[in-house]
């Protein structure tokens, strides 16, 4: 196979660098917000906890987000996270559960066809994810579709064990302390369950005001609607924590999008990370105008403990100045300081190295936050460990360094029996695969037996076309091609190996530079998903410079 001319990469290089720099902000902020934050769950949120905490002071926003949805909804009769996507299960039961609850009259059509739809589907418990059966079970139940009795009951007795209580719920620990707090007014408990909720109901308050004061007490939980509806709809239907309903039901007022709409939450720092990775890859390091995204990395890394999930300061979110403790953030923001030039950022990479350090698990692996949680889509996850992994190699930890060991056993161990591996917060297994493959490499361990297997289950998954996708059938897209020949490459696989997969991405460029996005983005693991354009581009721009640098070599 002949090499593809130079210039041809250097042009999808180069157009695809000024693509993203086009998404920069003043503040170094790579925004791709708008849209593709508008969501589903998040106006879902947002109605059902106005319809509990204010629903006559409310009733415009309330009027906009039924509208809202209503004119999202498919024809079909489901409802998707974003809008114009397939639909999902998810989204359309308690879409459907809280237009009932908004007007069951008005909105009866709309319902209708959401509840068919899911009778299609097969109902709530065709749902792949136990955890969000019990959500939809909520909403169910809100909408008297369900007695109380059959809603799952939160064990609010468990914030009697605080570090127990983290481990179990990990990030959802706001949330099922509000819902707990409201069934303990709303659900029939006996009264051991009733002695035991209330002397366990200060504790779950407090979590929930420990994150909300964490953020500044501005309203809402992890710019989130949906979390900060559901926290919002626990509260005001247990009548506490008035202050804090008070200021969510501000806080929506001040978010709802003109269309109606709630989002999701902002992605300053996720969508900044994948951008600048591709961007370093790509030999832009000494660009002036990364200054201002290191600039950014270093201003909002947090130097203030997450009380309600155990964490240390030193950590990054996904977003804002004091946001949610992420893992996945974390690692990848410490690569990225550590490959920008200048020594300013050395004490905020130490202090993030130390941050990963007191979040490794016991056996040896990582999730999303909370350490040692085994909770469904935050933890242990493959994928994370490799980037907290990554983390410290390129800060300078030795692959020889125990932490580092202990990670690479416990990827080993997690591999599955066909050589991929999982990824919480991305679909399938090709990212995950692929993140796991550049650690081993990255620790010297590309030729060990897990690194081989790994590489043999994306090779063998490399679809007709050049492509990669989910590694069952699905088309490919630019984020799993993108991770997939980068991976090989940083293996030790010759140019050839993966230039089927560069020239599919060149085919898919998009006018003007860049390529298209993806619903690979797990929101919820099987459930949800969303498309991340910083991710898109960051992977493809990654890809492409590592092919051209190994056809250099």
């Amino acid at each position: 196979m002949t090499f593809l001319r130079p210039d041809q990469i250097n042009e999808a290089i180069t157009e695809g660098a000024e693509a993203l720099f086009a998404a920069q902000r003043e503040d170094g902020v790579f925004d791709y917000g708008g849209a593709s934050l508008t969501s589903t769950l998040g106006t879902v949120g947002a109605v059902c906890a106005l319809h509990f905490a204010d629903p006559g002071g409310a009733a415009d926003l309330i009027e906009a987000g039924v509208g809202w949805l209503k004119r999202t909804q498919a024809a079909e009769g489901g409802w998707a996270m974003v809008p114009g996507e397939a639909s999902e299960a998810g989204p359309t039961a308690v879409a459907s559960a809280v237009l009932h609850l908004a007007d069951p009259r008005g909105n009866a059509a709309a319902v209708e066809s959401g509840q068919e739809w899911m009778r299609e589907f097969g109902g709530l418990e065709a749902i792949p994810h136990a955890e969000v059966v019990a959500w939809c079970r909520q909403f169910y139940g809100f909408a008297g579709w369900l007695d109380a009795r059959e809603m799952r009951r939160f064990p609010l007795e468990l914030a009697l064990l605080p570090g127990l209580y983290r481990r179990l719920f990990d990030l959802r620990a706001p949330m099922v302390s509000a819902l707990g707090l409201a069934q303990t007014r709303h659900k029939p408990l006996t009264r051991l369950q009733q002695s035991l909720a209330k002397l366990a109901e200060p504790n779950a308050l407090a979590v929930i005001r420990q994150v909300y004061e964490h953020e500044g007490s501005t309203g809402g939980w992890c710019e989130d609607a949906w979390v900060t509806g559901l926290i919002c709809t626990g509260l005001a239907r247990a009548g506490l924590g008035g202050d804090m309903v008070d200021g969510a039901v501000g806080w929506f007022r001040r978010t709802a999008a003109p269309d109606g709409s709630w989002s999701s939450g902002p992605l300053d720092l996720t969508w900044s990370m994948y951008a600048t990775a591709g961007l370093l890859e790509a030999g832009y390091a000494d660009d002036p105008r990364l200054a201002a995204v290191k600039e950014l990395f270093l201003r909002l890394q947090q130097d203030q403990p997450f009380t309600a999930f155990g964490c240390a300061p030193g950590f990054w979110g996904w977003s804002g100045t004091r946001g949610w403790p992420a893992t996945l953030e974390t690692g990848e923001i410490l690569s990225a300081l550590n490959h920008l030039p200048g020594t300013d950022q050395a004490d905020a990479v130490r202090r993030g190295v130390t941050w990963l350090t007191l979040q490794q698990d016991t056996r040896g692996s990582w999730g999303l936050c909370v350490r040692n949680t085994k909770v469904a889509n935050s933890g242990p996850c493959p994928h994370m460990t490799a980037q907290a992994v990554d983390g410290l190699l390129d800060s300078g930890v030795p692959a020889e360094d125990r932490r580092v060991r202990r990670a690479l056993r416990w990827l080993a161990k997690a591999q599955k029996p066909d050589g991929s591996f999982e990824s919480v917060w991305y679909r399938m297994h090709t990212a995950g695969t692929s993140a796991v493959l550049q650690t081993f490499a990255k620790a010297g361990a590309a030729e060990g037996e897990p690194a081989r297997r790994a590489r043999a289950w994306l090779e063998r998954t490399r679809l007709t076309d050049g492509s990669w996708g989910t590694g069952a059938g699905e088309p490919g897209t630019v984020e799993e091609t993108g991770w997939a020949v980068s991976a090989l490459l940083a293996a030790g696989a010759e140019p050839d190996s993966a230039r089927s997969g560069v020239d599919w991405l060149l085919a898919h460029r998009l006018p003007g530079g860049g390529w298209p996005a993806a619903n690979v983005n797990e929101y919820v693991r099987h459930v949800c998903r969303y498309p991340n354009p910083a991710l898109a581009h960051g992977l493809a721009l990654k890809a492409l410079a590592r092919y051209r640098k190994a056809v250099a070599r």
